[in-house]
């Protein structure tokens, strides 16, 4: 095993995180009807993951903006 500070630094991420990230990255390579029956989701989670993991700066920032704001 390498030592941490050889380590990549995404191996650090919590696995969460990494879930999530992993996730994105495949909505962006397949069509959300096979997503969506891969990962046992509903065809609309599977076309908003899409959405929002394919560079759609519009898309992202509509929801940016429907998030609660801190007070």
């Amino acid at each position: 095993m390498p030592a941490p500070a050889q380590q990549h630094p995404q191996a650090r991420r919590p696995p969460r995180q990494a879930r999530s990230a992993a996730l994105f990255q495949l909505a962006t390579e397949i069509p959300a009807a096979i997503l969506a029956r891969a990962l046992s989701i509903h065809t609309n989670v599977a076309v908003a993951w899409q959405r929002l993991s394919a560079g759609d700066r519009t898309t992202y920032a509509f929801e940016i903006s429907r998030r609660a704001r801190p007070t």
